[in-house]
């Protein structure tokens, strides 16, 4: 699925028009980004959390020369799935279907 694949289904199960479920996902995404690099964790429960994690300068090779050379240290985003995910993955549980939008009557 990609992420109009994704903006659609959010249209179609919330009851929005592509521009609103679009808007909504980008939001979401821009808002998890901006706490991740102030820092701070975001955790959405049964689903998972967004980590920042730090990795140590370490030595590597170039692989086309051999040639030692360093890598520098930097920090990396992690997701680490919640039990209810990880169930819904192996089998152990079903994901819940997502609940169609009611149709607005006209008056």
């Amino acid at each position: 699925m990609n992420k109009a694949e994704l903006v659609e289904a959010i249209a179609e199960s919330a009851g929005l028009n592509k521009s609103q479920a679009e808007a909504a996902l980008n939001a979401t995404i821009n808002t998890i980004k901006g706490q991740l690099s102030k820092g701070n964790d975001v955790a959405l429960i049964g689903f998972g959390s967004f980590k920042v994690s730090k990795r140590a300068a370490r030595m590597g090779r170039n692989p086309q020369t051999g040639a030692a050379q360093k890598i520098a240290a930097r920090k990396v985003a992690k997701f680490s799935p919640g039990a209810d995910l990880k169930a819904v993955v192996n089998g152990e549980k079903k994901a819940a279907a997502p609940k169609k939008a009611a149709a607005k009557k006209k008056k």
